[in-house]
């Protein structure tokens, strides 16, 4: 934490030892990650810790136990042999971090919640210039949470059942990516606030600042129906773009010829030559030829978690809609690159 913030507090970690815990905390401000660890406690206190010196030293030392001690002024980490003496940071300059509500919270599978944020998450833009659509709309109703990302040219929905509630929030996803590593993925608690989101687990919790914005109306882009419907093996499309994602650049789009039997696809780059694959697959409707962003279709066809992909289209120059062929529960609209 802190890599976002000029404070020379905020690039250490608090660590409080109690009760045969060992709680760490890191913040910029905007994140707060706090994580529990089962320890062998000899005296209780606390300290704060350079972040990242900390880290690579522990790395560095070998298998087996690790000792840290603390005084006023300094921090000792052994192990094995080796010793680290890293200067300790002042405790009473660290900001007071308040523990979340979660009173409100509804409670999903962290397994599931994190694999969904992934399958979201490739559609969240990375461009600071527009927070907006760097975060994921959390949409919390009666039987279901639906997290939903865009970045303008594609757009990602995943639906979870079984979740009680009725407040929708938008959450920065650079912080989402962290929920697997620093919370785990047990039993987790999401509450969504006014200001603040939070994921709190057994071994640790995580709060972010939510993003203050109205998030695009994004219902309306998703069509009831396409008139043209190809379903083709996942594993094959993925290998196919991969293939001729080596002929294209970013510039370059892939081509997919959908026809009776399948699809074929083809990318043509003047200088250096194309590249054309036919693919087996069940294809209803006229034939046409359509055209993507390779990275933008491999993502998309990536994060469907089903055997088959389906890609629903109306016309070459209307979004396309791909999915899995047993489970809707994730839809990913890709806008295609006109010809």
């Amino acid at each position: 934490m802190g890599t976002r913030t000029p404070l020379p507090i905020l690039q250490g970690l608090l660590c409080e030892v109690a009760g045969g815990k060992l709680t760490v905390t890191g913040t910029d401000n905007e994140i707060t990650v706090r994580t529990y660890l089962d320890v062998e406690v000899t005296e209780e206190g606390k300290t704060v810790i350079p972040a990242k010196l900390a880290a690579d030293a522990v790395r560095k030392l070998p298998s087996g136990a690790v000792t840290i001690s603390s005084s006023d002024t300094e921090v000792e980490i052994t192990g094995n042999g080796p010793r680290f003496n890293l200067r300790a940071m002042a405790v009473d300059d660290y900001p007071q971090i308040a523990e979340p509500d979660t009173s409100q919270a509804v409670e999903v599978e962290g397994g599931m919640l994190t694999q969904a944020l992934a399958q979201v998450g490739v559609a969240a833009s990375t461009d600071d210039a527009r927070p907006t659509l760097t975060g994921v709309m959390f949409e919390a109703e009666d039987d279901l949470l639906r997290l939903v990302a865009t970045d303008a040219y594609r757009l990602a929905v995943k639906e979870l059942p079984g979740v009680a509630g009725g407040t929708s929030k938008l959450v920065p996803y650079r912080a989402l990516r962290e929920l697997a590593r620093t919370v785990g993925t047990g039993k987790m608690k999401v509450a969504l606030g006014d200001r603040e989101a939070s994921f709190v687990t057994d071994d640790g919790r995580l709060t972010v600042r939510v993003i203050d914005s109205e998030f695009p109306k994004y219902r309306q882009l998703l069509p009831e129906s396409h008139s043209n419907r190809l379903v083709v093996d996942k594993d094959s499309l993925l290998e196919a773009v991969g293939r001729a994602a080596l002929v294209a650049e970013d510039h370059i789009p892939v081509r997919l010829a959908m026809q009776s039997g399948g699809v074929e696809l083809s990318v043509i780059r003047q200088e250096v030559g194309e590249a054309t694959e036919l693919l087996e697959g069940d294809y209803s409707g006229e034939d046409m030829t359509i055209a993507f962003n390779t990275r933008y279709l491999t993502d998309g066809v990536s994060a469907v978690a089903d055997d088959k992909v389906v890609i629903e289209t109306s016309s070459p120059l209307e979004p396309s809609l791909l999915h899995g062929a047993e489970n809707e529960d994730f839809r990913y609209l890709l806008m295609p690159v006109r010809l």
